[in-house]
């Protein structure tokens, strides 16, 4: 399982006090108010250990002032960067939810365990996620995640468990 976790991406400075413009990839941006520290990696392969000190929201993008940068410079290395956190500091799950990160690359079976591929997307809709099937040499199966056709999630297996509604296949 992923060690790490993405949750936003440096896209700009802001300001002249060291702001950075961080676009979310976490499905909850207000997070970034309760976070201590995150990580980024450096152009020469580390990462950079930051302490956000003041967080701020502007129409899709999250504004933070973390305690390393003071001038627009300081950031200026970082543009296009992932923001890191570690696995202890992401949102606590409830039961039968897992983190999309831990999904991507299981394999994908049916209820008599026949190899249907592998989970290559999860996509977000209004109603429910819906699972992205790959097959070798075939259009991918698009699967609903709703408990009628996800039977089970064996992460330490690298297996999900699904039903096939009818017709699925077909599309």
């Amino acid at each position: 399982m992923q060690q790490t976790f993405r949750v936003g991406v440096v896209t700009s400075a802001h300001g002249v006090h060291g702001e950075v413009k961080v676009y979310p990839t976490t499905d909850d941006p207000k997070r970034f108010k309760k976070l201590k520290e995150c990580f980024i990696s450096s152009e020469k392969g580390s990462t950079l250990l930051l302490h956000p000190e003041q967080v701020k929201f502007f129409k899709n993008m999250v504004i933070i002032k973390f305690r390393e940068w003071n001038t627009p410079e300081d950031s200026l290395h970082y543009r296009g960067k992932d923001l890191l956190i570690d696995r202890k500091d992401a949102v606590p799950l409830a039961k039968g939810e897992y983190y999309i990160a831990d999904l991507i690359d299981l394999k994908v079976v049916d209820e008599d365990g026949r190899e249907l591929g592998v989970l290559t997307d999860v996509l977000t809709t209004g109603a429910n996620d819906v699972y992205e099937v790959s097959r070798d040499g075939d259009k991918p199966i698009l699967i609903p995640a709703i408990p009628q056709c996800i039977l089970q999630v064996d992460l330490e297996a690298g297996i999900i468990k699904v039903h096939l509604l009818d017709g699925l296949l077909d599309l």
